[in-house]
C-alpha cells in the first residue's frame, strides 16, 4: 500500500450549540463514505466546547484547550451560540480566541451558486455566481482594542482601534496571491477597502498590496471600495474572481456572498493557519429554533468538511463531496432554506453519501 493508503488523520470535532451537532453528524457521515472511497482514514475526537458546558460549568474554555487542538491534522466545528448564554460570551471565548490562539489568520469564504432557482439575484447563473473571499482573520477592529474615556456619563467617548500590522498584512495579502495563482478561475486578485476614508490601515492595505503584486506579473489586480463592492455583488458579481480584505469589511461582505449563493444553509467556511491547525464549519450559526427537529439544511456542514478535506491534501475527496452536493442541490432539493427542502437533515446527508 501506498504512504497516502494508509494515512489516518486525526480531526478534532466541536459539534457546538443548537443543531451543530446534527449537522456535524451529517458533515461526519459524509467525510467516513468520502474516506472509504478514497481510500485514506480519519479519527474524530469529540470536544464539548459550547453553551451547555458553559452553563454547566461557567468555564468557557478549559486551559488546556489549545494546546490540545493542535495535536490534531484540522477541527470541524458545528455552531456555537445558546440562547440561555448573553451573546459575545461564547463567540469572543471560544470562536475569536482559537482564531487568535491557532494563529488561523486567515477566513476562507467561497461564494459559489449552484443552482439559479435559490438565487435571489434576477438572471444570474451558477456562472455569474463563482468567486472566493479571503479576509485577514486575526487584526482590525477584532483585536478588541480601545477604551470608553467618561463612561456614563453625557461627555462619554467610545474608542475602538483598528489594529493592523505590516506582518499581519503581508501573510494574508501573500495568501490571496498564492491562492489566486492557484485556483483563480480569470487569476485576478480584488482589494477591497476604503482607502478614502480609512487613510491609515487602507494605506498600509494598499501599499503593501501593490508592492506584492509586483512578484506575481501573471494576476490581475484591481481595488474596489468596500460599499462599491457590495453593489457589485448585487448587480455584476460575475466581475469577481477572488477579493482580499480586512477582517471586518470581510464579515460583512461574506455574509452577503452567502445570501447571493442561495442562503446560510449553502455556505461553509475555512479558518486557516496554513502552518498549523485550521478549523472549517458553516456559517449560519446554531439556529436554536430548529433544534432536534431534524429539519435543518446540512450542506454547509458537509461543504466544510470537504473545504477541511482540501486543507488536509485530501483534494479527490474534496471534489468528489462537492460535486455530489452540486447533483443534490440541482436535482433533489425544492428549497435551501430549514424545513422546506423537501427531505429531512438526515435524508440529505444520505443523499450526498448515495451521489458520491
Amino acid at each position: 500500500m501506498s504512504e497516502k493508503n494508509t494515512k489516518n488523520y486525526k480531526i478534532a470535532v466541536i459539534a457546538g450549540d443548537g443543531t451543530g451537532p446534527e449537522v456535524v453528524r451529517e458533515g461526519l457521515k459524509v467525510l467516513e463514505a468520502a474516506a472509504q472511497k478514497c481510500q485514506f482514514k480519519f479519527t474524530a475526537t469529540p470536544f464539548d466546547f459550547g453553551g451547555e458546558r458553559y452553563l454547566r460549568t461557567k468555564e468557557v474554555l478549559p486551559s488546556s484547550a489549545v494546546s490540545d487542538l493542535k495535536k490534531f491534522d484540522a477541527i470541524f466545528l458545528g455552531a456555537i451560540g445558546h440562547p440561555d448564554v448573553k451573546p459575545g460570551i461564547l463567540e469572543k471565548g471560544i470562536l475569536l480566541r482559537l482564531r487568535f490562539d491557532l494563529d488561523q489568520y486567515i477566513n476562507l469564504r467561497p461564494v459559489g451558486l449552484y443552482d439559479e432557482r435559490f438565487c435571489p439575484l434576477k438572471n444570474k447563473k451558477p456562472e455569474d455566481i463563482n468567486f472566493t473571499v479571503i479576509r485577514e482573520n486575526s487584526e482590525g477592529l477584532y483585536k478588541g482594542l480601545g477604551e470608553f474615556q467618561n463612561k456614563g456619563t453625557k461627555d462619554e467617548v467610545a474608542i475602538q482601534i483598528s489594529h493592523n500590522t505590516r506582518k499581519g498584512v503581508e501573510r494574508c495579502l501573500r495568501y490571496a496571491f498564492e491562492y489566486t495563482r492557484k485556483f483563480g478561475k480569470a487569476k485576478k486578485l480584488t482589494l477591497c477597502g476604503k482607502t478614502n476614508v480609512l487613510t491609515f490601515a487602507w494605506d498600509l492595505w494598499e501599499r503593501t498590496f501593490y508592492e506584492i503584486a509586483k512578484e506575481y506579473p501573471e494576476i490581475k489586480t484591481d481595488y474596489t471600495h468596500v460599499d462599491a463592492t457590495t453593489m457589485w455583488f448585487v448587480k455584476n458579481p460575475e466581475w469577481f474572481d477572488v477579493i482580499v480584505t480586512d477582517n471586518m469589511f470581510g464579515d460583512i461582505i461574506t455574509d452577503l456572498g452567502a445570501m447571493i449563493q442561495g442562503g446560510m444553509g449553502i455556505a461553509a467556511g475555512g479558518n486557516i493557519n496554513p502552518e498549523g491547525v485550521s478549523m472549517f464549519e458553516p456559517i449560519g450559526g446554531s439556529a436554536p429554533k430548529y433544534t432536534g427537529k431534524n429539519v435543518i439544511n446540512p450542506l454547509a456542514a458537509i461543504c466544510a468538511g470537504a473545504m477541511l478535506l482540501q486543507q488536509i491534501g485530501e483534494s479527490k475527496a474534496a471534489v468528489m463531496i462537492e460535486n455530489s452536493v452540486k447533483k443534490v442541490v440541482r436535482e433533489k432539493l425544492k428549497d435551501l432554506a430549514a424545513g422546506k427542502m423537501g427531505y429531512s437533515t438526515t435524508e440529505v446527508g444520505d443523499l450526498v453519501v448515495k451521489l458520491l
